[in-house]
């Protein structure tokens, strides 16, 4: 049965961790971890993370793994937030889609930083650029809210104040991807 009572766990995952605390912008404040987790990665695998003698458009096949599987679980885990604990988050902060929620926003962004080429992130000022390109291409998208995503936000609760973000986030990576091959 659930609950409208917003858990201490729901609240830290809802608002990942606090950062949808933070004013001003919360969703840009959770939009950052993803970004700085695939930086941090890309750096990890420049500096020797990952053996295969297989490549991936360049990735090195272990490298490629982690860095994927690490954002499939950054998605997965907050999608099931948002999903879990959307309709005690509304009723906790009493509106809809509250802006403190930002695991709508930890979700989404991380679906621009997906299936990058290698050498989009294969010097700093490359993995800087992309970086910043899927962040900013993700957050805009976010705010103008271009169809579908503005009408998927009114499925209620969990599921809408989530899927206008994996929306975005879909058309983020389209943006990203064709940035990231001209860099």
């Amino acid at each position: 049965m659930m609950t409208s009572a917003l858990s201490p766990t729901g609240k830290r995952l809802i608002t990942t961790f606090g950062l949808g605390l933070l004013r001003p912008a919360p969703g840009t404040w959770g939009s950052l971890p993803p970004v700085a987790i695939a930086g941090l990665l890309t750096l990890l695998i420049h500096a020797g993370l990952g053996t295969a003698a297989v490549t991936i458009d360049g990735w090195d096949v272990t490298a490629w793994l982690i860095y994927h599987a690490a954002l499939v679980l950054i998605l997965v885990v907050f999608c099931v937030a948002c999903l879990t604990f959307g309709n005690a988050a509304e009723a906790h902060f009493n509106q809809k889609d509250p802006g403190s929620v930002c695991a709508d926003e930890t979700a989404g962004v991380c679906i621009p930083l997906m299936f990058l080429p290698w050498s989009a992130m294969d010097n700093f000022w490359n993995l800087a650029a992309t970086l910043a390109a899927a962040f900013l291409a993700f957050r805009i998208f976010d705010i103008l809210k271009l169809p579908p995503a503005r009408g998927l936000q009114r499925h209620p609760a969990g599921v809408g104040i989530l899927l206008d973000d994996l929306a975005a986030g879909i058309q983020a990576l389209a943006l990203v991807q064709i940035f990231a091959r001209l860099i």
